[in-house]
């Protein structure tokens, strides 16, 4: 639990973990643990088919969490994975479940349905905008950016879907599988709640109260015909919107905390993306102009 430069509470939040209990090489204790050490709040356990309820282990509020998926290793294959958060009971789905029947499932019974790193399943427009019901989708996703996958950051769907109308909520996580300790305790989601319980974390993720990061605090808000950034000290600051170029777009310095973006007569909905000087990013959710 931090204060963000505004002074408000906010809970640092690990959404999709893996385990024992499915592909994972820690068990549930042990993954709460490593992440627990990290000042991590909340987690959810999202183990490959396999539901973990709403708990707590030592001290840390764990969300309950599964992971579903349609195809393979072949991304041609219909391939696509869903992290549903906050399920009040165990779901009852056969392994060949459509896309369609798994996130309508997850929706009735209370859930919050995430498209999972939809690059690395290289998922196209066609696929995410024929399904309805999704929550919010990963904007980046550590696991599948390390090892032998490199395919981690998903700004072009979610960019190209808000060119379509479709405003996702932008989710970061680790997918974290603990094998070589590249994918641990990098990628989250900074969470404005009034407590740190299940109920009141998927209230603040329903109502928007949350930005995505490996690090940087960053608030993007609109102020007349500006949109004006502020976060914590970074080396880079990008406005990104439907402008396929914009020649004061990107801010780059040393301990940048503010800057300021005139928006353009064509943009119909911008974000932001800042990086620190470590190179850690975070990426705001979207506004629509």
């Amino acid at each position: 639990m931090i204060k963000d430069i505004f002074g408000n509470t906010r809970y640092k939040a690990g959404l999709h973990i893996h385990t024992t209990l499915s592909d994972g090489a820690r068990t549930p204790k042990e993954a709460v643990e490593i992440y627990k050490n990290a000042g991590y709040d909340v987690v959810a356990i999202t183990d490959h088919w396999e539901y973990y309820s709403n708990a707590e282990i030592n001290g840390v509020k764990i969300i309950s969490g599964i992971e579903f998926n349609t195809g393979g290793a072949d991304t041609s294959d219909d391939v696509m994975h869903i992290v549903a958060l906050g399920m009040n009971k165990a779901p009852e789905l056969s392994r060949n479940a459509s896309r369609q029947e798994i996130i309508d499932t997850i929706n009735e019974n209370g859930g919050l349905a995430v498209l999972a790193h939809p690059a690395w399943s290289l998922n196209t427009l066609e696929d995410v905008m024929s399904l309805n019901g999704f929550f919010a989708t990963e904007i980046y996703n550590t696991v599948s950016d390390v090892g032998q996958s490199r395919r981690g950051y998903s700004g072009y769907i979610v960019d190209a879907l808000a060119n379509k109308g479709v405003f996702f909520p932008l989710v970061a996580a680790d997918d974290v599988h603990f094998y070589q300790g590249e994918d641990e305790t990098k990628s989250y989601v900074m969470v404005k709640a009034g407590s740190s319980s299940q109920c009141d974390i998927l209230k603040a993720l329903k109502n928007g109260d949350f930005y995505a990061t490996q690090g940087p605090e960053l608030h993007l808000t609109r102020e007349g015909d500006k949109m004006i950034a502020r976060c914590s000290k970074s080396v880079e600051i990008n406005f990104i919107s439907n402008s396929s170029y914009a020649p004061d777009r990107v801010i780059t310095g040393e301990d940048l905390t503010y800057a300021e973006y005139p928006i353009k007569e064509w943009e119909r909905w911008i974000r932001l993306e800042v990086k620190d000087k470590e190179g850690r990013y975070g990426w705001s959710n979207i506004i629509r102009i």
